[in-house]
């Protein structure tokens, strides 16, 4: 038996005697439902930036949250409409309420005591107008919720308006250390969480939480507080690379563990100083000072790397490096500034816990480092070897210095008035201090016998 070839659907067409290419069924029906596809994906787009407001407040045997949400941020939700597609407020509870259970109460974490909680009920949810503002205060929020909705002849897109939602937890006691882990990072692309703490005696505590932040403790002990900020401390040094090429630029010449602990020391101090003055804002506001003080940093990299060039003094370098560790001190403070809010009541052991953290992010750096250059040095001429690994940072610094120079010539000279004067008298009050502390080192270090000291710095030990 003879078997015939399968026939095979020929992809023209004759019309009126010509020969016309046609489209095969199946990819037709691929494109089409590619295409439903991509109307139903922009119909459920993820919206840029997302603002959460919220408000925490235990009171006796409760725990109130109220947080304001754009239904813009809340997707796959089935709405009923009227009109021309307006909302429909006299049958949009039910929806509202699956929407608030589904994107607010299960993804919020809250906790008291280390335990966390959960809703006892989704108390009141509402429809509100993008221009309400009653979310400003506690009270104000509370009021608007619980009160009447809105006119149900409202003409309001779903996408147009902000769902505002009461959520109850059951708690033991209005005293206690309450945390939250926000959870509302898929709302949006880059979604921010503003919320405040109302406590029992009428504090007002902020928080701005970005994305994921983890569990944040709202009234957080000395030892959490000090903890997370260690690690904040370690972290930052670690991803700064200004700061770690300036550690590079020290480490260099100094290699033996007595002057690099002067050195290493001198330069904490320092930073300690400025930063601690920032926090208690000591330090200048206007928005010609951060780029002043990068530019500075820089300066102090190209400094040092030129130093080790033409040859440093070592005896003298821990001077040096107490005068550029004040400048560091303003960047680190910058790095600090947004998450201080999470220190509580404990500013001042959070800022040295900091510091702590940076110092051992700092020995972990000279760890590495001092080892690393010995081992070149041995394969590699020290001078020559100095010469070139001191040349790379500075061209590096030296671009650094150049950009941030440019936006700092964008800013006018300060005027000069009595907010102005004031802040300079503080400064040189601080500058008094610390000019102080650097005399009265140098004379400890007079006093004490040095004959070690100089065998040491001249290569003996």
């Amino acid at each position: 038996m003879t078997l015939s070839p399968p026939t095979v659907a020929s992809p023209h067409v004759r019309v009126n005697g010509c020969r016309i290419r046609t489209v095969p069924r199946h990819l037709v029906a691929v494109t089409a439902v590619l295409m439903l596809t991509a109307s139903a994906a922009l119909a459920h787009d993820v919206p840029n930036d997302i603002v959460v407001q919220a408000f925490v407040k235990p009171e006796p045997r409760r725990l109130r949250l109220l947080v304001r949400v754009p239904l813009a941020a809340l997707r796959d939700v089935d709405v009923p409409t009227r009109g021309a597609g307006y909302l429909d407020l006299t049958r949009a509870e039910d929806a509202l309420r699956g929407a608030a259970t589904t994107w607010i109460a299960q993804e919020l974490e809250l906790y008291e005591g280390g335990e966390r909680l959960y809703p006892s009920q989704i108390a009141a949810v509402l429809v509100s107008l993008p221009s309400d503002t009653s979310f400003q205060t506690y009270d104000g929020a509370l009021a608007h919720v619980t009160g009447p909705p809105l006119d149900p002849g409202t003409e309001l897109y779903w996408n147009q308006g902000v769902l505002d939602a009461l959520i109850e937890y059951p708690i033991r006691s209005e005293t206690a250390r309450f945390a939250i882990r926000p959870g509302l990072e898929r709302l949006g692309l880059r979604t921010t969480t503003a919320l405040r703490l109302v406590r029992p005696d009428g504090v007002v505590r902020a928080f701005e939480m970005h994305g994921d932040p983890g569990i944040v403790h709202l009234d957080p002990t000395w030892i959490q507080a000090a903890t997370g900020f260690v690690r904040l401390g370690f972290e930052h040094i670690l991803s700064g690379a200004d700061h770690l090429l300036f550690l590079l630029c020290l480490v260099i010449p100094l290699r033996r563990v007595r002057i690099l602990v002067a050195v290493v020391t001198a330069f904490t101090v320092a930073h300690s100083v400025t930063l601690v003055a920032s926090a208690y804002d000591l330090a200048p506001s206007a928005l010609w000072f951060p780029p002043l003080v990068e530019t500075l940093i820089a300066s102090s990299i190209v400094y040092m790397a030129l130093e080790n060039i033409v040859g440093a003094r070592v005896g003298r370098r821990w001077l040096i490096t107490f005068g550029f560790g004040l400048v560091h001190g303003f960047g680190f403070s910058f790095a600090l500034r947004e998450t201080l809010q999470f220190a509580g009541s404990h500013l001042l052991t959070s800022l040295l816990a900091f510091n702590v953290g940076v110092e051992l992010g700092q020995l972990l750096v000279l760890a590495i480092a001092v080892p690393a250059l010995a081992i070149l040095f041995r394969r590699v001429d020290e001078r020559m070897g100095t010469i070139i690994v001191s040349a790379i940072v500075a061209h590096t610094g030296w671009h650094w210095m150049t950009a941030r120079g440019e936006q700092l010539l964008q800013f006018s000279w300060p005027t000069v008035d009595p907010g102005t004067l004031a802040g300079v008298v503080r400064w040189v009050m601080v500058l008094v201090a610390v000019a102080a502390v650097w005399w009265l080192a140098r004379v400890l270090m007079r006093m004490k016998p040095d004959t070690a000291y100089k065998r040491e710095v001249e290569g003996g030990i």
